[in-house]
């Protein structure tokens, strides 16, 4: 489901309108997250590290409306779900995109996620599903990389407007504390560094979290 924002009414219409017309409208940053918390949690349940920091990060951007803005044409969207279009890795070193859909509760995801992981690693090519909506976040990991830094492939001739997120290699500390760095780029005609901040606080806050 999907509703239409009434630009009329909205304060960032001017802005929105501004980048819209730049051939490269999204920026990015790149952040270092505390994941000592989670992961300890994830190992205590018995589950997948990357599928339990997927779900956190796909709560943190259904929890933001700027994150569930999608633009068709000269209109946004604002969509009631969104869901990962994450990388998929197989044992010959190719990957796979996949969907993964987003539930607030981490079994049925977990489930989910796992279903959609499995089929991937079993079916060659790079594009195994059609994707007809644009409710997704591009999602990848590099546990190879701590990067500081991260650029993406982009055809600027096809209309793109979702978020993609990233993250890197983790790395633990003498003290025992474990980081790995994250790379948000987005929109810049919905949302502003404010918005990426806010949301990237709340990511860190539900990964400080004791359970899921």
């Amino acid at each position: 489901m999907k509703t239409l924002l009434n630009l009329d009414n909205w304060n960032r219409k001017e802005h929105f309108l501004f980048f819209k017309q730049m051939q490269e409208p999204f920026f990015g940053v790149s952040i270092n997250i505390d994941c000592t918390k989670a992961y300890a949690v994830s190992k205590a349940l018995d589950t997948s590290f990357f599928i339990y920091y997927l779900h956190k990060t796909l709560l943190a951007v259904n929890t933001f409306e700027s994150f569930r803005y999608r633009i068709d044409n000269t209109h946004i969207y604002i969509h009631d779900r969104i869901d990962a279009s994450a990388t998929i890795g197989r044992s010959d070193g190719t990957f796979g995109f996949s969907l993964i859909e987003f539930h607030p509760d981490y079994a049925v995801f977990e489930k989910n996620a796992m279903a959609e992981i499995e089929r991937i690693q079993n079916t060659a090519g790079l594009l195994t599903r059609d994707f007809k909506e644009d409710n997704l976040i591009h999602f990848s990991s590099i546990p190879w990389l701590n990067f500081t830094s991260l650029s993406h492939a982009r055809n600027m001739t096809i209309p793109d407007s979702c978020p993609k997120i990233s993250f890197g290699k983790m790395t633990l500390s003498k003290k025992g504390k474990r980081k790995m760095p994250m790379s948000i780029h987005v929109h810049h005609g919905l949302m502003d560094a404010l918005h990426v901040g806010q949301m990237a606080d709340y990511f860190q806050e539900i990964m400080n979290q004791d359970t899921v």
